[in-house]
């Protein structure tokens, strides 16, 4: 992977394969057809149980595709994408070779199985599916090529291939208006998340990537606080899910390693103890920024955010870079998300193994540093 660099100004932009990208009200009625691979083309849906069972929307679906495209549905992913839910899909999906198609509706969990279910198909097949997904939290996993699920030892796993990038991205505010509240504004805080540890991660380009990301995390901060005050205003629902797509989606194919700390820790916190990936940050992001203040080169990168969340550079970056860290808290205060590790059953005695998990070590400053970390969320 190519770094990206300040001085000088460089690096490398590595667009995926995405297709297209439609936003707006009643985008699934209206295209979801048209971007079925082929007049022949067999779909099959995958989607948790609450969208399934308490919303129409997965019946809209199956009514739209018909006899003619639905081939199947499986309603039965949880949390953090469990490997045994991944094997029954996978399974379902062989079973019927007419299948060329996975539609994946819902948050990250659903999109991301869709996208180990095509990379445990081309193991199998020698064949990657076509995906559309029609996102309906602020996760933004529909914008990378990378997919995460949980093996039976609780611990996360992650796939990384071109292929694996959906092809079609459907937001559609009449389905996204479906979410529990609590569950889209905790995704969005992942969304700001993807969208602050992007601007110091060393692969990602200036260009779009990081202009990208300094839009995305003016609007996070605008239309999150106003999306709480109405919750079915379908203007500030579009207009986060495209600040969910520029958080992640300029980053490409030129991908290296992890997002950064903030990331680490939820992945740490996420699938171990049962923490929701958008609670994670909304647990992790503002300690992890203040922490990453320390280092000069990043602390210049966080400090260009400042003025897009409506305060002035002060001209040390460290100090602005704190303020960054302190603006995500006051944002959490606003949205009621700030809570602790205490409230999600996290006690003391699991900060060590935590820890480790974070920073894949044992000791070191690092190491320290994310105890202390750790700690001061209990």
């Amino acid at each position: 992977m190519a770094s990206s660099t300040q001085q000088p100004l460089s690096g490398l932009w590595k667009p995926s394969h995405l297709q297209a990208m439609y936003y707006g009200p009643h985008t699934v009625k209206n295209h979801l057809l048209s971007y079925l691979p082929s007049d022949t083309s067999k779909a099959f849906i995958i989607t948790g149980s609450s969208l399934a069972i308490k919303t129409p929307l997965i019946g809209q679906i199956e009514f739209l595709l018909g006899p003619k495209h639905h081939a199947g549905t499986f309603a039965s992913i949880k949390q953090h994408a469990p490997i045994d839910q991944l094997d029954q899909a996978t399974n379902e999906v062989i079973k019927d070779p007419s299948i060329d198609t996975l539609i994946s509706v819902g948050g990250g969990s659903p999109i991301d199985s869709a996208k180990a279910i095509s990379h445990r198909h081309h193991e199998k097949q020698s064949k990657y599916l076509y995906h559309i997904t029609i996102p309906t939290t602020l996760s933004a996993a529909e914008c990378t090529a990378g997919a995460g699920y949980t093996d039976r030892t609780g611990t996360k796993v992650g796939v990384f291939h071109p292929e694996l990038m959906p092809h079609v991205i459907l937001y559609d505010c009449t389905f996204a208006k479906e979410t529990p509240q609590k569950l889209w504004l905790s995704t969005g805080i992942r969304s700001l998340d993807h969208a602050v540890e992007s601007m110091y991660h060393p692969t990602a380009p200036e260009a779009p990537a990081k202009q990208l990301c300094l839009s995305a995390i003016a609007q996070l901060f605008e239309y999150l606080p106003k999306s709480k005050k109405e919750p079915g205003n379908q203007d500030y629902i579009t207009r986060l899910q495209l600040a969910a797509f520029s958080s992640l989606s300029g980053l490409g194919l030129n991908m290296g390693g992890g997002l950064g700390l903030s990331h680490s820790l939820g992945y740490a916190l996420g699938a171990p103890y049962g923490i929701p990936h958008g609670v994670t940050s909304c647990l992790t992001l503002a300690s992890a920024v203040r922490l990453k203040a320390e280092k000069e080169e990043d602390a210049q990168q966080l400090a260009r955010i400042l003025p897009y969340i409506g305060q002035a550079r002060t001209g040390d970056d460290r100090k602005d870079a704190v303020h960054v860290g302190d603006a995500i808290d006051g944002l959490l205060k606003e949205l009621g998300l700030d809570t602790t590790l205490t409230e999600h059953g996290v006690d003391d005695g699991q900060i060590p193994k935590i820890a480790k998990l974070a920073t894949k070590t044992e000791e070191g400053k690092l190491y320290d540093s994310v105890v202390l970390l750790i700690k001061n969320k209990l």
